[in-house]
């Protein structure tokens, strides 16, 4: 990742860089980033992954307006489960596809719903879908994550389930900085080993969750 995201041309920015202009009203739809973010994902088309019997997954990466109405982004730390491969570690919330849902953008709503209580259906706006990806540790079960960006039009409570131990919001400018992120010993099923992370408050973010994050900011410097 560069230094930095590319500032929104705008009239008025916040210290980050974000263009915050509103259109008179508190609706996170009034922020002008959110069309940058949506022509961004619009601009090209998401790599998509053979499956050959791979198991499939989805996660939603939410982004909403802060309180200066810069973006920032969503984030969940799994609850600790023995035998569970993503036990303790922050992620996008999501999950396996079931027979139930229609598309991979119906599990990652009803995913979402289950672990935060966020009802992306009724308070969700859909921006846009990131690259597939797949766990690059052996060590980690064989399965295909598509990410679905996704706008969370207002504040809304959380109820988080037993698979969440808490939940919390990172600017997205915090996470573009290059020099956010570092090379950090993480364990991954009884194995340690070095990954590149950013360090939230102690929370670390690694693995394909970085890789989603990764996309999603160099998207946005090349638009």
């Amino acid at each position: 990742m560069s230094s930095s995201v590319k500032p929104w041309l705008s009239s008025r920015r916040t210290a980050s860089g974000f263009d915050v202009t509103v259109s008179g009203s508190r609706d996170s739809h009034a922020h002008a980033w959110v069309a940058d973010v949506r022509a961004a994902l619009d601009s090209r088309v998401p790599v998509r992954t053979a499956v050959d019997g791979t198991r499939r997954a989805a996660v939603a990466v939410i982004l909403r307006a802060g309180t200066d109405g810069a973006p920032e982004v969503f984030f969940i730390k799994r609850a600790e489960y023995a035998g569970d491969p993503w036990s303790g570690q922050v992620a996008f919330p999501g999950g396996r596809h079931e027979p139930a849902d229609a598309t991979l953008a119906d599990t990652a709503k009803r995913e979402t719903l289950e672990e935060t209580g966020i009802d992306l259906v009724r308070d969700g706006s859909m921006l846009g879908v990131l690259d597939d990806l797949n766990p690059v540790i052996n060590r980690l079960p064989a399965i295909v994550v598509t990410p679905f960006v996704v706008l969370l039009n207002h504040t809304v409570p959380l109820t988080l389930s037993s698979e969440v131990a808490l939940a919390f919001w990172v600017p997205l400018d915090a996470l573009s900085h290059g020099g956010s992120w570092r090379e950090t010993q993480v364990l991954a099923r009884g194995v340690n080993f070095n990954a590149r992370a950013f360090d939230h408050e102690g929370h670390i973010i690694w693995g394909m969750t970085e890789r989603m994050v990764g996309q999603l900011v160099s998207l946005l410097q090349k638009s």
